[in-house]
């Protein structure tokens, strides 16, 4: 997992960045966190060098930075942290995430189309126009989410969590629901055609969502 080292500026608690040396991270080496960064831009430059160089990227902190633009596709991300991070426009077929944290972030206008994401959260994130279709999505923390305009088409969901979600316009057509918990959550607008309501969670009382969903598998409030 990565390190979580304080901001050096006097009375900051955000997460410090992670520092690079010889293109490798420096688990120890003491920092900023992205608002406190002097060079912007240029620790961006950095960071891009770093990614686009490693296959394999673990333990690294990005804490609130912008990601802008990139081609993320085949990466492999292990326990990393990307909390409160905007993520705009990138391009990430086939990554695969582990243990990582996404909380809070900013998903607009990505794709991660068969994409692998497991043990990871997302809890608080907001997704627009993010496509997810044909991805493994197991175990993973969606809580909290608001999702606009989003597909999860074609995915398996098992034993994920989109507790207290806001889904609109959002499609889940094709799906393994199994397990998947949606309690106290808010859908509008949302299709289920073809996925496996019946083993899905939607009320802590009730063993599935049977009645809770019109028999097209779609749902309206």
């Amino acid at each position: 997992m990565f390190t979580t080292n304080k901001c050096q500026c006097p009375e900051c608690n955000k997460p410090a960045l992670s520092q690079f040396k010889d293109n490798e991270i420096i688990a120890d080496e003491p920092g900023f966190c992205y608002e406190h960064t002097e060079d912007k831009k240029a620790y961006l430059a950095h960071l891009k060098k770093f990614i686009m160089s490693h296959d394999k990227i673990v333990g690294l902190n990005a804490y609130g930075i912008t990601v802008q633009g990139m081609d993320l596709s085949e990466k492999k991300f292990y326990g990393c942290n990307f909390q409160h991070v905007l993520f705009t426009n990138v391009h990430a077929e086939n990554i695969r995430l582990r243990m990582c944290m996404m909380d809070f972030a900013t998903f607009t206008d990505c794709d991660f189309l068969k994409s692998n994401i497991q043990f990871s959260s997302f809890a608080g994130a907001k997704f627009v126009h993010l496509v997810l279709t044909g991805s493994d999505l197991i175990h993973n923390n969606f809580n909290g989410i608001t999702s606009y305009q989003c597909s999860f088409d074609n995915s398996d969901l098992y034993n994920s969590r989109f507790i207290k979600a806001i889904l609109m316009n959002t499609s889940m057509q094709d799906c393994n629901l199994k397990k998947t918990i949606f309690y106290n959550s808010a859908r509008e607008n949302v299709s289920f055609k073809l996925s496996n309501t019946r083993e899905a969670l939607i009320d802590r009382n009730k063993g599935g969502l049977i009645e809770d969903f019109s028999s097209t598998g779609d749902s309206s409030l």
